[in-house]
């Protein structure tokens, strides 16, 4: 098992990419912190005697100290916890709406980050690895809040990579495209599921991804075999950022 003896803790682990990556490093024998807000109900893996289940909004400045303190440390942060905003523009978007997705799907990073990476650099190791998006990389992917805040998180990484490469740190960011999650489950519903097939037809692979085929993409960045990758931003999007 690669991952046996290693302790990782993954955000928006609930449901997901967040469930799909924490079977997987389950699956490779880590003992795992799954945090999220939504109670944890995948019961093929909630008897685990690997998993530790915390529910907290990672966007909470003391619930994440609290968290840190009762944690103690890591080997692995998965940061995986995100929110869309349905492609809104930038005048359906009032100011509420963009603190929201600012703070759920980029300050909560910042607050993980900084409670944890303090703990990583004295045992001079760690790895990093947040959920970016192809909005990071383009626009199209979301509305005006969403890719702000995947542009962001894709500095981030790079800047931190750079900072931290020199202490051992592993930092890097996986840009999914279209994957099919509960997250985007109107998309499959709605109006016939016309935006699935839309988006489907529009990505050169001509389909969805799987969460497990995000899941199975981080347990190689997470990986030695991956130490020289930091700083590097990963597309998982079927070819959707070549077009």
């Amino acid at each position: 098992m690669k991952f046996s003896g290693k302790k990782v803790l993954i955000t928006g682990a609930a449901s997901g990419i967040g469930l799909a990556q924490t079977k997987a490093f389950l699956a490779e024998g880590a003992q795992v912190v799954a945090v999220d807000l939504q109670e944890f109900t995948d019961e093929s893996v909630s008897k685990s005697n690997n998993l530790s289940v915390k529910m907290i909004d990672v966007s909470n400045a003391q619930a994440v100290e609290k968290l840190s303190n009762e944690v103690g440390t890591i080997d692995i942060l998965l940061n995986t916890a995100g929110v869309l905003d349905a492609y809104k523009t930038l005048e359906e978007t009032d100011f509420a709406e963009w603190q929201r997705i600012l703070s759920t799907n980029l300050n909560s990073m910042y607050l993980m980050i900084s409670a944890f990476l303090p703990k990583m650099k004295r045992q001079k190791s760690g790895v990093v690895i947040n959920m970016a998006s192809v909005a990071g990389l383009v626009a199209g992917g979301g509305g005006v809040a969403y890719t702000a805040s995947k542009h962001a998180i894709v500095g981030l990484t790079k800047q931190l990579a750079l900072d931290e490469a020199q202490h051992g740190i592993q930092i890097a960011a996986i840009a999914p495209g279209a994957v099919n999650t509960p997250m985007n489950a109107a998309d499959f519903t709605e109006n016939n599921g016309q935006m699935a097939q839309w988006v489907a037809d529009e990505t050169p692979a001509k389909r969805w991804a799987s969460p497990d085929e995000v899941a199975n993409l981080t347990l190689f960045l997470a990986s030695p075999q991956a130490s020289y990758m930091s700083g590097a931003i990963v597309p998982i999007d079927g070819g959707w950022t070549i077009k």
